[in-house]
């Protein structure tokens, strides 16, 4: 199989989305954008052994590489449309691509978006995913913008996906079931981009990011888009999930809440004025919204919690340290 082969033989949906002109198979795509909106794009490489383990189910891996650029839409107020994948592979492995590409299409399915185009080259295993979208001008979020006073809410739970790794380099392995370890280590390889919230969020949050790098991290990035600005976490307000309580060996919250990444969920910053309606917006959004702390004018994060307050340092995934 060469790799105009395993590009038909994989990578080439019969059906074209919503305007798609022109997809995979030429030069390069077509795409026809709604009048009025903003195209919003992002790019992001997932590396094996750095990324995702190197014995990940292929299936995971291919959802997981859509997924995390979809949280990157999210994270804007953006609806996606469509993707492009450029894929290393070290050899072809055709067990191994039936199930990547099925993760992979199975995910463009349900958030209905189509893959446009690419590349396939020989190499150490890497999947770059290009993903692009739309927003309205007026509804874009951004990562600037947050003010003190500003209430920080937070999706889903938070450290499913670091104790999940741990779990899985320890060699545990998902039982089925209702397996706690299964759900954090399902946490980890699938990740679910939280499209509705970011899309009830647009127009009514302050600011924006999604938890890639673990809470401390992204937070500081969302502070950092104002003038020496920190916050205030609340310890028992931070969602932890039945599996993660159950596994965390940490003190409360635990490390792996602070500053674990690999959750995908989506941090706001919501301004006073506006937490009714955003409350409202987000009431029946799926894993729910919660509200974790606020944002200060002092340029420390501190948490308090059983009487107590501790000072926190903005650590997180970092690829060079």
């Amino acid at each position: 199989m060469d790799e105009f082969q395993l590009i038909r033989s994989y990578f080439q949906p019969d059906a074209r989305g919503e305007g798609v002109v022109l997809g995979v198979g030429d030069d390069a795509a077509l795409l026809q954008p709604a009048p009025g909106q903003l195209l919003v794009t992002c790019v992001d490489t997932l590396v094996a052994g750095v990324h995702f383990p190197e014995d990940a189910p292929p299936d995971a891996v291919g959802h997981k590489a859509l997924a995390v650029n979809l949280s990157d839409l999210a994270a804007m107020g953006a609806r996606p449309r469509w993707f492009q994948l450029a894929l290393t592979l070290p050899e072809i492995d055709e067990a191994w691509l039936a199930a990547f590409s099925s993760g992979l299409h199975r995910l463009a399915a349900e958030q209905d978006v189509a893959l446009v185009g690419g590349d396939t080259t020989r190499g150490p295993l890497t999947i770059t995913v290009q993903a692009m979208g739309e927003v309205a001008p007026a509804q874009a979020l951004r990562r600037t913008g947050a003010r003190a006073g500003d209430r920080l809410y937070v999706t889903g739970t938070l450290g499913d996906a670091a104790l999940g790794l741990d779990l899985w380099q320890r060699g545990v392995r998902p039982a089925g079931g209702d397996d706690p370890a299964g759900y954090l280590i399902d946490r980890l390889h699938r990740p679910t981009p939280r499209m509705a919230a970011g899309r009830a969020a647009a127009g009514l949050a302050r600011a924006a990011i999604d938890i890639s790098d673990g809470l401390l991290a992204d937070l500081g990035h969302l502070l950092d888009g104002g003038e020496g600005l920190g916050a205030v976490l609340q310890a028992d307000s931070l969602p932890l999930s039945p599996a993660y309580r159950a596994h965390c060996d940490d003190a409360l919250p635990g490390r792996a809440a602070l500053s674990g990444g690999d959750d995908y969920e989506l941090l706001f910053a919501v301004a006073p004025e506006n937490e009714v309606a955003f409350q409202t917006a987000l009431q029946n959004v799926p894993a729910g919204c919660t509200c974790i702390g606020w944002i200060t004018e002092d340029s420390a994060i501190t948490l308090q919690g059983d009487g107590q307050t501790q000072v926190l340092t903005r650590q997180g995934y970092q690829h060079f340290n």
